[in-house]
C-alpha cells in the first residue's frame, strides 16, 4: 500500500503515523517495565522465559498491576528459578501454591499447570519444541498451540484447569497466549 492509498477510507499516511506512534509507545523499556511481558523478559535462560511467559499468560486478565503482582508472586514461590523449581519440586514444594489465587485461577489450577510443565520438560525438552512439532505439517502457529494444549492436558486433570489455556482450534482468539509466544519468539 503506497502512502497515497487508503484502507477502509482512512488515508495510508494517517495509518502509518498511528502505527509509528504505537510502536514508539509500546517498544520501549518504560512500557515493558509496567507490562506483563516484563516477567519473562526478567529471565536470561530460555526455559525460565518460557515458563514465566506461559504462567503469566495464563493469568493475564484484569488490571496490569495485579497481573504483575500475581506473576511476581508465582516467580518468588519458585525461588525465581522457574525451570529448576519445576524439575526438582516435591509434592511439598508444589503445595506452596495451594493458596495462590489470581481472579479465577486458583491453587489447584496453578499446581496442575506446574505439573503439566514438568511433564512437558521431562518428556519433550521445551514448550517451544512441542509448539514447533505441532507446526511441522502445516506451519501454522494455531496448530502448534493446539498441539501444546493437547500435550499439556495429557495428564489427569480437573476440567476447570482447561479454561485457563485457550483452545484456539475451538474458536478462542488466544490473545493471552501472545505473551507466551513473545516470550519464546515463535510468532
Amino acid at each position: 500500500m503506497s502512502l497515497k492509498q487508503s484502507y477502509n477510507g482512512i488515508p495510508a499516511i494517517e495509518i502509518k503515523a498511528f502505527l509509528e506512534e504505537k510502536f514508539l509507545q509500546y517498544n520501549n523499556p518504560s512500557f515493558i517495565d509496567s507490562d506483563p511481558i516484563s516477567i519473562p523478559h526478567s529471565f536470561l535462560e530460555d526455559r525460565d522465559r518460557e515458563i514465566s511467559g506461559f504462567l503469566t499468560a495464563a493469568i493475564a486478565w484484569g488490571r496490569r498491576d495485579l497481573i504483575l503482582r500475581s506473576s511476581r508472586l508465582m516467580m518468588e514461590l519458585m525461588d525465581n528459578s522457574p525451570y529448576e523449581f519445576i524439575m526438582a519440586a516435591s509434592e511439598n514444594d508444589f503445595s506452596r501454591f495451594s493458596r495462590f489465587v489470581h481472579r479465577t485461577f486458583n491453587g489447584t489450577d496453578c499446581i496442575y499447570f506446574l505439573k503439566g510443565l514438568r511433564h512437558i520438560y521431562s518428556n519433550f525438552g521445551s514448550m517451544e519444541d512441542v509448539v514447533l512439532q505441532g507446526m511441522k505439517d502445516s506451519g501454522s502457529v494455531k496448530e502448534g498451540l493446539s498441539h501444546l494444549r493437547l500435550t499439556f492436558f495429557s495428564l489427569h486433570h480437573a476440567l476447570r484447569n482447561e479454561k485457563h489455556f485457550a483452545d484456539v482450534t475451538g474458536g478462542a482468539a488466544g490473545k493471552r497466549l501472545n505473551i507466551f509466544l513473545r516470550s519464546i519468539e515463535v510468532a
